[in-house]
């Protein structure tokens, strides 16, 4: 159901002033706009004592028949500044009848037209993003805009702000573990990990019929600590295993055999607590239902890509850092420390805005073309030879 509050215009008295010649003479906006209050609101001039000895204020305006009237307004007279001089309306303005809105709505001091509904059916998110489409379509007069409002414009602040919190505890999580650690690398493997929970929140939305709301959204900031926690058992152990001189792969195999059960017990475990609220049981349920099902469904894609991927994330990392450490020795020896930090700063400036990946590209190609190059010329020479030993 929508709901288009505007009202017909009415009938108003419209009134122009002649600001130039309004001003020759003396007289301001304010002045004229006090002799028209007068008229229309009325001024207090004094008190009355009725008969039952109870004293009432007394007003004097026009008369209501006089206030409709544009022949009476125009006569209306207008004090002249620093004079006594009086002048009818009709020589500084032009009084004319005509159509004005029923009523004014104003948002932030701004004038505002509401059109609002109710969403069935659909999600009110999705309802929005249509009408919005459908409304950005429209050729607004200059000073016209669009604005979200109600509980849309509520929405989107929520969201905001709870994405913000996603990201603080996202880099708060990643302080600690490199604290705990004592690796800036190491935490970097539980970082990667935490977007596997998408898929399953996807996922499960999905099956469910679900959406991306204000609870939902809630589940996915409790996935990131709830995923993050098998990373964490499984890292913890191999780096245990690394410290006594294992060879990193065997100890991240043996740490996937130790942990395996017990984060498996976890997850079962979470999963069973969470499916009476994924049902929508009891007072209430309805509304922590999203929440549930984004829980539920994250936990069951993180788990198992974490047994997979966090692994091969780790040791590619550690690969990586290893190799960057012995290039930095290597420079380090040949130039100074300035210079082999900046090369390395460059290195990992390059490598984050994919410029690295666009030279490798480059050579690549490069090389294969010199290739078939030098072997047609390779052909080439062996053609010539033949035919100057058939030529002999």
């Amino acid at each position: 159901m929508s709901d288009f509050p505007q009202q017909d215009p009415k009938d108003e008295l419209q009134i122009e002033l002649n600001r130039g010649l309004a001003n020759s003479l003396g007289i301001s906006v304010g002045d004229a706009a006090q002799a028209l209050r007068v008229a229309f609101a009325g001024v207090e001039v004094g008190d009355w004592v009725d008969p039952t000895g109870e004293s009432r204020d007394v007003s004097v305006r026009l008369h209501p028949d006089d206030r409709v009237s544009a022949a009476n307004i125009e006569r209306l007279p207008i004090a002249v500044g620093g004079s006594n001089m009086m002048v009818p309306l009709d020589q500084i303005a032009k009084v004319t009848m005509g159509k004005g809105p029923a009523q004014i709505q104003h948002s932030d001091g701004k004038r505002m037209v509401t059109v609002s509904a109710n969403a069935q059916g659909r999600s009110p998110g999705e309802i929005t993003a249509d009408a919005m489409k459908i409304a950005k379509q429209i050729d607004f007069p200059t000073g016209y805009g669009l604005e979200l409002g109600g509980a849309s414009r509520d929405q989107k602040e929520v969201f905001s702000e709870m994405g913000i919190a996603l990201v603080m505890g996202i880099g708060l999580m990643y302080l600690i573990l490199v604290i705990q650690f004592g690796s800036f690398t190491a935490p970097l493997p539980v970082m990667l990990s935490l977007p596997l929970s998408l898929i399953g929140v996807v996922v499960a939305l999905l099956l469910t019929g679900g959406t991306l709301n204000l609870m939902s959204f809630i589940g996915i900031i409790m996935l990131m600590g709830l995923v993050a926690k098998n990373a964490i058992l499984l890292l913890d152990c191999a780096r245990k295993e690394e410290a006594q001189g294992v060879s990193r792969e065997d100890a991240l195999m043996h740490a996937g055999r130790v942990r395996l059960r017990p984060i498996l017990m976890t997850t079962f475990a979470l999963i069973a607590g969470m499916l009476p609220v994924a049902l929508g049981m009891g007072e209430g349920g309805e509304f922590y239902r999203p929440m549930a099902i984004a829980i539920i469904g994250g936990t069951i894609t993180s788990t198992i890509l974490t047994l997979l991927v966090v692994p091969t994330f780790y040791d590619s990392i550690e690969i990586a850092r290893d190799a960057a450490i012995a290039k930095f020795r290597a420079r380090q020896a040949r130039w100074n420390v300035f210079a082999a930090f900046g090369l390395m700063l460059a290195e990992v400036l390059a490598t984050i805005l994919g410029l690295k990946f666009v030279y490798w590209a480059f050579t690549k190609l490069y090389a294969l073309v010199r290739g078939r190059r030098v072997k047609s010329a390779g052909l080439a020479t062996d053609t010539v030879a033949t035919a100057a030993s058939m030529g002999r």
